[in-house]
């Protein structure tokens, strides 16, 4: 039983290293995705407004005439809208393409939001067991050496995570606002090929 439990032990022990590294690329993404965020931020803040007055304004004029613009995946799939003419299966199809376009978009954000606490949490466990030990030996700088380790990994693991899961819920937000729009306009061409 006792070189089971070292075997365990000495594998855990060597997965601290990964586990920094991954740490590590879990932040600077997350850093990453921040800019990128706040990028899409002040786009989305400029035409956002203007944006909602023309949908608004659709049923008094001319859809194919109308000016919309939003962000580069809603411009694309609105211009994919408009050249479908009201036809009801490539409507369908272009909504369907934005939603997998907006999962993918949100992927990173969910991949950090849970990844990144996990592996924060193995960052903490790990080091307690050599920190553990250093305490029985009477070795407290050894302990705390790895008691800072412990806490510097769950720290950086909660603000990838943390990161993560605001991001996923404003573009979640974004892109129900979307497909809501483009949903309108669709509906709106489909209504004028009827009639």
């Amino acid at each position: 039983m006792n070189s089971v439990t070292n075997i365990l032990f000495w594998i855990s022990t060597g997965l601290l290293v990964p586990v920094i590294a991954l740490l590590l690329f879990g932040f600077v993404r997350a850093l990453m995705l921040l800019g990128g965020f706040f990028g899409m931020y002040i786009a989305r803040i400029k035409q956002e407004k203007k944006q909602k007055t023309l949908i608004e304004n659709l049923e008094k004029e001319d859809i194919s005439d109308a000016n919309i613009k939003g962000n580069k995946m809603f411009n694309t799939h609105l211009q994919r809208i408009l050249n479908a003419k009201g036809r009801e299966v490539i409507t369908e199809k272009v909504l369907a393409d934005f939603e997998i376009a907006a999962e993918k978009e949100l992927s990173s954000s969910k991949s950090l939001a849970k990844l990144g606490p996990m592996i924060g949490l193995m960052g903490t466990l790990i080091p307690m067991g050599p920190a553990l030990m250093g305490l029985a030996q009477g070795d407290i700088a050894s302990m705390a050496q790895n008691m800072q380790v412990a806490f510097s990994t769950t720290v950086v693991g909660l603000f990838a995570g943390g990161i993560g899961y605001v991001t996923q819920l404003v573009k979640q937000r974004w892109f129900v606002a979307d497909i809501n729009n483009l949903e309108y306009i669709a509906n709106l061409l489909n209504a004028d090929k009827n009639a």
